[in-house]
């Protein structure tokens, strides 16, 4: 969508200035213009303050803060200069136009998708303005009419290279791959030094497997005069394809931009005190860690903890803040740790996370960090990740439950599926196979199937019934999303989980289950390796090119023939389920 602050929209302001009436405040206009231009909002702020406290009509004036706030990542504050820059310069298409851009990463999709309609109405062939409208409406899930109105300019005004830009973008969501790759290089091919599109190239290399060539795109892009948000992105993309590469300490090193205020996606932490910064020494120290991103990825970097706690040793005191529905397996499996919960908010559209239990202050803390910032501290090589399994434990009891629970219910080896995130974008959900690539798993004779998923599958248990005459068990009295806990117990139980990566799979993975785990080429998790160093005891089947899962789904269904012998009767798995249970 373009920034407010880009060496177009800073050319418009300046010219802009010629028409201010007050001449004192041109001079810290074109300063304030000067800062922005040179990433220092701050700066262009205070000049902007200054200048309307000469003239407190300057509709420029306004909307330079507005634009110098909106970099400052203060959106609230800079909404309300923006309004204010909109009394003075009632429909100028410029200030409608970052307004509509700040209501879209406010997330106020349908309010931006108004303001560009407006911006329309008066310049009906603005090609920013039709790329601004599309990918508002793509936002709110309309996404086939977003393409129809791109492809219907592009047909008309064919060299407008943002937009062939957005174009593939939205391909590349609906899965043709192919085609966003061609629209990339078209766009690339009228405007070569159009950086988000080399970025978002990048980006399409790394998702279809190729990080090395998808690294070499971003850090093409990286050469360009950027907004600060779209550096932010580019470098946590090349993160990603370092990490996908197995350059494992460079990636971790890019990966921390993920905390940058100018990050889309950056979180919050309301957390009072110092923050650790990578590299200190933790001996003695007592330190909060807050989970962070997505509650698998809290189980994920979970893997670090062992060796958080051997490093701040006897004299140390580890404090966790967790997703509330961990809380309870955490302080089983790490009894020396003082577990709380976290709790996030949006607040004017960034995600704020807080501990409510630390809210009043607490002396205990010395520091603090985000869980994932560590991971550069402990797991800076592949052989720094540990071979010994489950560094989570749910209640022997619970295991046993479920183990004589199944054993009453099912005969055979037991298997727990997981085939959907989630998280159902359309984004997101290109990566996880359709539910009928799972037929030929389905159909190994003498395995019983358990599900795992904890949202809606009514309908592809159906399916499962119906087309396939197999009958997937779903195991009674346990809330599949909420008891976390249980669900640890249940996978301990089985014989072995098959699925994708979401929050269940890396739980019974934390935990030690045996696990087999299907992934696209483009994950960055394996870490360029052909195994999964999170979990030792995980097998890891990988499609061959972006979208290929018929091999993987026949490769797995041999495999389980192998593991379980062709009848299904099989051989007991190498660990017991209740060893596994107790750690």
């Amino acid at each position: 969508m373009g920034s407010s602050a880009s060496s177009d929209a800073l050319k418009l302001l300046s010219e802009g200035l010629a028409e201010q009436r007050n001449r004192l405040v041109v001079p810290l206009l074109d300063r304030a213009v000067v800062h922005i231009k040179a990433h220092e909002p701050e700066k262009a702020a205070a000049l902007a303050l200054e200048a309307l406290g000469i003239d407190e009509r300057s509709g420029i004036g306004w909307h330079i803060l507005a634009i110098a706030q909106e970099a400052c990542g203060d959106f609230t504050t800079s909404l309300s200069c923006y309004e204010a820059a909109l009394k003075l310069l009632p429909d100028n298409p410029d200030v409608l136009t970052n307004l509509g851009r700040l209501a879209f990463r406010m997330g106020m999709h349908a309010v931006a998708e108004q303001l560009f309609l407006h911006v329309l109405s008066r310049k009906p062939n603005d090609a920013e303005g039709i790329n601004n409208l599309a990918l508002a409406i793509a936002s709110q899930g309309r996404q086939q009419q977003a393409i129809a109105m791109l492809k219907d300019f592009i047909s008309r005004h064919p060299t407008y290279a943002n937009l062939w830009n957005s174009l593939a973008g939205m391909l590349a969501e609906e899965g043709d791959i192919e085609n966003a790759r061609v629209f990339y290089r078209e766009a690339l091919r009228l405007s070569p030094r159009l950086a988000r599109a080399r970025y978002n190239l990048g980006s399409l290399l790394l998702d279809t497997g190729d990080p090395r060539s998808a690294l070499r795109e971003v850090e093409s892009a990286l050469q360009r005069p950027l907004a600060a948000d779209e550096k932010t992105m580019m470098t946590m993309t090349r993160g990603l394809a370092q990490l996908a590469m197995g350059s494992i300490a460079e990636g971790w090193r890019n990966y921390e931009i993920r905390n940058d205020i100018n990050f889309p996606e950056c979180t919050y932490f309301a957390v009072k005190g110092p923050r650790w910064e990578p590299g200190a020494p933790l001996a003695g120290v007592s330190l909060l860690l807050v989970g962070e991103q997505g509650l698998g990825d809290e189980v994920l970097f979970a893997n670090i903890l062992p060796d958080v706690l051997e490093s701040l040793g006897p004299e140390g005191r580890l404090i966790l803040a967790v997703e509330p529905r961990l809380a309870t397996l955490m302080s089983r499996s790490f009894p020396a740790v003082r577990v709380e919960t976290h709790r996030t908010i949006d607040a004017a559209g960034r995600f704020v996370r807080l501990v409510p239990a630390l809210d009043a202050g607490d002396t205990e803390i010395g520091c603090w960090s985000p869980m994932a910032s560590l991971l550069g501290q402990f797991r800076c090589r592949v052989e720094d990740f540990p071979l010994k399994t489950g560094y989570l434990h749910p209640a022997p009891e619970r295991v046993a439950h479920w183990r004589e629970a199944l054993a009453d219910a099912l005969s055979g080896p037991k298997v727990g599926l997981l085939w959907k995130s989630g998280v159902t974008t359309r984004g997101r959900s290109r990566f996880f196979s359709p539910f009928d690539a799972w037929e030929p798993v389905l159909r190994t004779p003498g395995v019983t199937f358990v599900n795992l998923q904890y949202d809606d599958c009514e309908a592809e248990l159906q399916l499962a019934r119906e087309r396939y005459g197999v009958e997937i068990w779903n195991p009674p009295g346990i809330d599949l999303k909420q008891d976390l806990d249980d669900v640890t117990a249940l996978s301990c139980a089985l014989d072995l989980v098959i699925g994708f990566s979401n929050a269940t799979f890396n739980l019974a993975a934390a935990a030690g289950a045996p696990a087999w785990l299907i992934a696209p080429k483009g994950v960055w998790t394996p870490l360029g390796t052909d195994r999964y160093p999170w979990y030792p005891q995980v097998r890891l089947y990988q499609t061959a090119a972006y979208a290929e899962w018929a091999p993987v789904m026949a490769k797995i269904a041999a495999d389980l023939r192998v593991e379980f012998g062709a009848s299904g009767s099989g051989r007991a798995p190498e660990d017991d389920a209740s060893d596994r249970a107790g750690g």
